[in-house]
């Protein structure tokens, strides 16, 4: 089932609570945590006391992207915090098999993430282990960005490739979503499509959350 994921990293932060209720009653089942550390990417964002206090505060799958150069050590803490499932960079990861199974063994679901110059044909020898493969349509580390639109290319091999080989493994996207792309993810064979300021920054989140999910669904259905 398609998915919109609105990516907390937009919220408002002094009111994050309330920013999360209001993406639950447009009907959001997951959450999107953006994790950086200022030095993989130029940017540093939040920690796992964050993800904590979300936990706390709502049911809903908290899919947290590791935007780290330590994935090994920062994913079973992030793990205890509260989250579902986490996601770590192909860039990153030394020893990318040794740390999907590695979350995958403390019960999250493990997902590996592609930087916008990176191949998909990387992922050959990996993507019978993993539980879903995030494609970055912007550059990591800010967002407001626009779309990268060599993105929908990288889903349409991925889609390709899983339904060769009869992978279960779900595609996510993340950078620039918006109603304008969203018919045209979603068809190029994309499962959850991550949306921030598009989302946090429009004047009913609830309601954004709600038409793009719609518009997600009809474009899964023209797909058939």
């Amino acid at each position: 089932m398609v998915q919109i994921l609105p990516s907390i990293l937009s919220a408002d932060f002094a009111r994050l609570g309330e920013d999360i209720a209001k993406v639950e009653r447009g009907g959001a089942t997951m959450l999107h945590v953006d994790v950086m550390d200022g030095h993989f990417v130029p940017n540093l964002t939040l920690g796992p006391p964050v993800v904590k206090s979300v936990r706390q505060i709502t049911s809903l799958t908290l899919d947290v992207h590791l935007m780290i150069t330590d994935p090994d050590t920062f994913a079973p803490i992030f793990i205890e915090a509260g989250a579902d499932q986490v996601s770590v960079h192909y860039e990153a990861a030394r020893h990318l098999d040794r740390t999907v199974r590695h979350i995958q063994s403390m019960g999250a679901r493990a997902g590996v993430v592609l930087n916008p110059a990176t191949p998909v044909s990387v992922l050959e020898d990996i993507l019978y282990a993993v539980d879903y493969v995030l494609i970055m349509s912007v550059n990591p580390g800010f967002g407001g960005q626009k779309f990268i639109p060599n993105a929908l290319n990288k889903i349409r091999k991925l889609d390709q490739i899983r339904r060769e080989q009869r992978l279960g493994f779900a595609i996510e996207i993340d950078g620039g979503v918006n109603h304008d792309n969203l018919t045209e993810i979603v068809q190029a064979g994309c499962d959850w499509m991550v949306a921030g300021s598009h989302v946090f920054g429009s004047a009913d989140p609830a309601a954004t959350v709600k038409e793009m999910q719609q518009i997600a669904e009809l474009a899964t259905a023209a797909k058939v």
